[in-house]
């Protein structure tokens, strides 16, 4: 018996060692990595007391008094709607200094289908990997200029991680050349989050878009179309929230 257990042990399997920081610059031989990454969410509302802007303020209060950064948006496709994007590199602040904001709202209702949350992340070829992470999507998020954003969560088709990595970067780097076009040209920008197990949905990345003006961000996501990603990898996308930025804080 003692025998048969020590073959046990030998035959099993050595444990993977599992890295959970985000890495950057391997391919150049000046590889980076942090343990840290943001965390964002954006919470949708229908106001049914009251007018939707009154509710935008005392909203915006509360964050003020209680030191939580975000955005509030309103709901282009619904007049009596907002939208509550608040970022922590602690999900802790979400369950906290967020939830005693929005709980003291009253006639109030969560439109859930509309909830997001994920994470930053890096793709490995990031040159400053604390500025991506960290704070472009916070500068993005409260730049003045960018007043509409579209966010939605989407998920790929399983074949794609099946695919080999030079595969994958291919056609990831189609997808990015043409997100760079438009932000060199002034007309969007994005912030990109993983959500794997985080989404109710199953959904695997939450897309914002931040834009001067609406058509840009429209036409963005029509162009992405014709990329191999979307046309043959995006099992689904949206749903779709449409905002136009009320309030703001750092």
């Amino acid at each position: 018996m003692k025998a048969r257990a020590s073959e046990m042990v030998r035959d099993t399997p050595k444990l993977p060692e599992i890295d959970v920081s985000e890495r950057a610059g391997h391919h150049t031989g000046n590889p980076r990595s942090i343990e840290t990454r943001l965390f964002m969410q954006l919470l949708v509302y229908r106001v049914e007391e009251g007018h939707p802007d009154a509710t935008i303020n005392r909203l915006g209060s509360a964050f003020e008094a209680g030191g939580v950064s975000g955005v509030i948006y309103r709901d282009a496709n619904d007049p009596r709607s907002l939208g509550v994007l608040t970022w922590s590199e602690q999900p802790e602040h979400f369950v906290t200094n967020v939830r005693s904001a929005l709980l003291e709202l009253k006639g109030i209702t969560q439109r859930e289908e509309f909830t997001m949350l994920g994470r930053t992340y890096a793709t490995g070829y990031e040159d400053d990997l604390e500025h991506w992470l960290l704070r472009r999507p916070v500068q993005n998020a409260v730049n003045e200029e960018y007043r509409w954003a579209v966010w939605y969560p989407l998920r790929r088709v399983g074949g794609f991680e099946r695919l080999s990595v030079k595969e994958q970067a291919g056609i990831l780097r189609e997808h990015a050349a043409i997100g760079r076009a438009y932000g060199e040209q002034g007309l969007a920008t994005d912030i990109r989050l993983a959500c794997h197990g985080l989404d109710a949905k199953d959904n695997e990345f939450v897309i914002g878009i931040l834009s001067k003006d609406l058509h840009p961000a429209s036409h963005l996501v029509q162009r992405m179309r014709k990329t191999q990603q979307t046309a043959e990898y995006i099992q689904q996308m949206g749903p779709f929230f449409v905002g136009y930025a009320a309030w703001r804080k750092a």
